[in-house]
């Protein structure tokens, strides 16, 4: 990259306006197309929610047989809302022990 002088000042910022003016356009359309989205744009296929939750589709089919994962179904098609799998997934968080330690304090306080 050459250093630039004064003369070249016009033509840099002329130049970073214009791609400021793109920039500006482009995060606009991100976000009228995101606001546009269906109500069901969390509704999921079997493929979907495999990607999402990193399982393969097999693991998926039998934790649904299971009852492990939450899942609705309309004829022989599965279908998931991302929201809930997010949430099933947090369900399972296992605590860290200052966490524990806070909760049996609190419990402990509350009976006194």
């Amino acid at each position: 990259m050459k250093p630039f002088t004064f003369e070249d000042l016009p033509n840099i910022l002329g130049t970073l306006s214009m791609r400021m003016e793109n920039m500006e356009r482009l995060l606009k359309e991100i976000q009228q197309k995101q606001s546009a989205e269906p109500a069901d744009a969390g509704l999921m296929s079997i493929i979907e929610a495999s990607k999402l939750l990193k399982l393969s589709v097999a693991t998926i089919y039998s934790k649904v047989c299971r009852n492990e994962i939450p899942v609705s179904k309309q004829g022989k098609k599965l279908y998931f809302l991302r929201s809930e799998l997010l949430d099933w997934i947090k369900a399972g968080r296992i605590k860290t022990v200052n966490e524990m330690r806070q909760e049996v304090d609190k419990r402990f306080k509350s009976q006194f």
